[in-house]
């Protein structure tokens, strides 16, 4: 079953989590494809597949990420991006994205990809990311056809472990304004630091472009401070690793208390925001030094410190989820209510790559549902 078409209560009952207004910070565009659409397209071109039902091959995503392991769980889309290596497979892609986060109630989404990833079958740079714009275009009309009002930006996303930092940091700027709102870095975190692509980031902020950067994932402090320091980055993809700057300073009976490291108090009082991806960080071991299990995810203990936390999907076909999923389990499990999701949405609202004016009738928007909810 697509995971967008499911719909999330509040736990115990009551409002829709799904009917909801939400903002969408960090969900990548070939983690997000549906089982049939892999299998149609892989047909088309010839691919084989690990699986040609579509029930069977969603099982089989979600069985292969749930390794552990990062680079494991990357593996995985060599299947995705297989089938995303011509104009029509990019556009049909992209606008069935987009029709499932509307029908998922999210009313912006930020989508991550890398362009570099797609030129197996002789597109170019620019091809691939103009068929993903025309591919959004038309979700969004699909949307707004079925009453939902949604928008959409590309987050354009250079290989950090590639040697193509400064030529997709000029793609994104070719392009920013038309679709394009910002940058990332992605792939394997560990061994490939931020300040490998010093020159991306350099040319990036030389012409105001905003960049999150995935860090804090497969690897720790370090690579956090690279993101920051040497990326530049307005967010972090991902960031739970900051929890290893949370000290536990001492305990009573009924409280624990800590203490901030510098690296922590610094993004804590620039209200810098992590893309938390709560399923994800499971199966790739992300948080495996807390446990195993959602109650062992420092989301919770970063959030009551006061952190800007936003919930996020990460990869919605690897991980079986969409955004009310992740809202509906932090909510059971942590016993979040209305005004906790509320504040989730609210954080990703503000830290969106969306111009102040936007970014503050996003909010308006959000407060004004949930209010009413």
């Amino acid at each position: 079953m697509n995971p967008a078409a499911a719909e999330f209560l509040m736990p115990g009952g009551g409002a829709s989590i799904t009917a909801l207004p939400k903002v969408s910070l960090h969900d990548h565009l070939d983690g997000g494809l549906r089982p049939q659409t892999i299998i149609e397209l892989g047909q088309e071109i010839g691919l084989d597949l690990p699986a040609t039902d579509a029930e069977e091959l969603g099982r089989w995503f979600s069985e292969r990420s749930d390794s552990g392991s990062l680079v494991e769980y990357l593996k995985t889309f060599d299947v995705t991006t297989g089938v995303m290596q011509t104009h029509d497979g990019l556009v049909r892609v992209a606008r069935e994205f987009v029709q499932d986060l509307a029908a998922d109630g999210v009313i912006y989404g930020e989508i991550r990809w890398a362009p570099e990833q797609h030129l197996a079958r002789g597109l170019s740079l620019d091809q691939t990311v103009e068929a993903v714009q025309e591919g959004l275009e038309a979700g969004v009309a699909d949307a707004a056809a079925n009453g939902h009002g949604i928008r959409v930006g590309q987050l354009v996303s250079a290989m950090r472990h590639a040697d193509r930092g400064i030529e997709i940091a000029e793609l994104a700027h070719r392009h920013f304004g038309n679709g394009v709102v910002g940058f990332d870095i992605a792939g394997a975190e560990a061994g490939f630091p931020a300040g490998n692509l010093h020159d991306a980031f350099d040319y990036l902020a030389r012409n105001f472009i905003p960049a999150t950067v995935h860090a804090g994932e497969a690897d720790g402090l370090d690579s956090i401070r690279g993101a920051l320091f040497d990326g530049r980055a307005l967010r972090l993809g991902h960031g739970v690793r900051l929890a290893e700057d949370v000290h536990t300073a001492r305990e009573d009976d009924e409280n624990t208390y800590v203490t901030l490291g510098p690296l922590a108090q610094w993004i804590k009082d620039r209200e810098i925001a992590l893309e938390l991806s709560p399923s994800s960080n499971l199966q790739t071991g992300a948080i495996e030094q807390w446990g195993d299990e959602l109650i062992d995810h420092p989301f919770d203990l970063l959030y009551q410190l006061g952190f800007r936390v936003t919930v996020n999907t990460d990869n919605r076909l690897m991980s079986a989820t969409s955004l009310s999923r992740e809202l509906y389990l932090l909510a059971e499990t942590f016993g979040y209510d209305l005004t906790d999701l509320a504040v989730f949405q609210l954080n990703a609202a503000a830290a969106s790559f969306l111009p102040l004016e936007d970014r503050e009738a996003l909010a308006d928007a959000i407060v004004t549902a949930f209010d009413e909810a």
